[in-house]
């Protein structure tokens, strides 16, 4: 599965997204007139996301607010402190302090453009007895 986020430029948001997030790259296709880049968080993950290029004025004034100002992605983590802090030397923008919730650790975060992101570690399941 793909997600797609508008981006202004192909080659930044390359830079942001592998070299800031840590994602891997793992499609990078010229197709005349635009490009198929496809990233992933490093390890099990099982979506991409389509870096695509804003074509028009429309789609550019969605860079950056592609869910109205809420959280619009969920980057999930088997280690919730050394990621935050590894994000936080990289230079990552969180917009509030870590939470303990009862569903897990959270923080939010926003990505070179202002997308809204959740930094979540989910607690194991209750088991019901």
């Amino acid at each position: 599965m793909h997600v797609a986020v508008v981006v202004r430029d192909y080659d930044e948001a390359i830079a942001y997204y592998t070299n800031v997030l840590g994602f891997e790259l793992l499609q990078d296709i010229d197709q005349g007139n635009k490009r198929w880049v496809l990233v992933k968080p490093r390890g099990k993950a099982s979506c991409s996301i389509l870096l695509a290029r804003a074509s028009d004025d429309t789609q550019a004034a969605f860079v950056g607010n592609q869910a109205g100002g809420r959280v619009f992605l969920f980057l999930h983590t088997d280690d919730f402190w050394a990621d935050y802090a590894a994000m936080k030397v990289a230079g990552v923008r969180f917009v509030e302090a870590p939470r303990d919730e009862a569903y897990g650790m959270v923080v939010v975060f926003e990505d070179l453009y202002g997308n809204r992101w959740d930094l979540l570690q989910m607690k194991p399941p209750v088991s019901a007895s």
